[in-house]
Parts: C-alpha cells; structure tokens; sequence
C-alpha cells in the first residue's frame, strides 16, 4: 500500500515561495510512490489561540478538521516561511490549535506521535529558511514529541529558486527535495505496516 502524506504550507500569501515549495514536494512525493493530500491553511481559518476562548467556546471546528486530516495519514511534509528567524503566526496557531484536540480517551498530543514529519522551507534569504525550520522541529519534536526527519530541503533566495514551470533551477534543492520526498515515503510507509 502507497504511504500517506499530507503537504501543507505555512503561509497563504499570494505567490508564497512555500505553496510553490509545498506543490513540488506533493509531485516528488507522489513519484516516491505516496498517495499525496495537499491543503491549503487558508482553507481552515482559526481564531489566535487563546486559553479563555477554548474554555468558553471549545475547540474551534477548523483545528479538529484538520487533525482528523492529520490522522488519516502517515507522513506530513511542511513548508515553512521564516518570520523574524521563526515559524509564521499562521503555522504555529495551527499546530497549537491541532495540539489542543482530543478524542475521548486518547493520550494528549497523540496525532503528532504516531506519524512521521518532514520539513522544508524557501526564503529570499541567503538562510532559506533555515532558522524557521529549526524552530518548527523544537515545536514538534520538544513541545508535541513528533519524530521529525533529519533530512530537510532549504531554498535559498526563492525568488529565483523556480523556473517558469516551478520546478527548482538549482541542482542542489532539487536533489535535496527528492532525497526528503523519499526518505519521508519510506519512513512513512514503515510506520503504516
């Protein structure tokens, strides 16, 4: 059986270096052999997380949808913009809110426990994102105990990273993002067995 794999971006700006990002991964992935589900954020507006709110009103419906997305599959491949040398407002509320859904019984945290992640990121820097993503793996392996993959795929200046069919000009990220598009279909694929 194919692994499954969810690809998402953390931005939802028009033009995102990262959708880009995120779209050429769900085709490696799929050439890996994954049945590939790619979402957009944009699709699940949530509210900033907040302690009080959730006490009043529950979890928003947004957050358990997509931590049901997040079950159904066995590998989640992110790409993440860099902010200020860190995660987007955007993905960090998405994964709090994901973070705070739980069915009857079920351990906390037990959606990032039993899949695989795997990151990547593009930035017009001369970094590629590179600090966003050591920031995301804090958050998911250290605050939600996620396995996350040491291999990760980062571009630089992403402005001209893609040529006009959005596959990466450069040789090195684009081996780069087929080493991780494997990597995360295998691992994937031994957690499902």
């Amino acid at each position: 059986m194919p692994s499954k794999i969810l690809v998402f971006a953390g931005s939802i700006r028009t033009g995102s270096h990262n959708a880009r990002l995120a779209a050429l991964a769900a085709k490696e992935l799929a050439l890996a052999g994954a049945e590939v589900t790619r979402i957009s954020l944009e699709d699940y507006p949530l509210p900033i997380y907040d302690g009080d709110l959730e006490a009043r009103s529950g979890v928003p419906g947004n957050a358990a949808k997509l931590k049901q997305t997040m079950a159904a599959h066995s590998g989640v491949f992110i790409a993440s913009p860099e902010y200020n040398a860190s995660v987007t407002p955007l993905l960090k509320n998405t994964i709090d809110w994901i973070s705070r859904v739980r069915e009857r019984g079920e351990p906390p945290l037990a959606v990032f426990k039993n899949r695989v992640f795997a990151l990547g990121g593009a930035s017009d820097s001369p970094y590629g994102a590179l600090r966003s993503l050591m920031a995301l793996r804090q958050v998911l392996e250290l605050g939600c105990g996620a396995l996350v993959l040491p291999e990760q795929i980062t571009v630089f200046r992403a402005g001209e990273a893609f040529d006009d069919m959005d596959n990466l000009k450069e040789e090195r990220a684009a081996n780069a993002l087929k080493r991780v598009a494997q990597r995360l279909t295998e691992a994937a694929r031994e957690l499902s067995q």
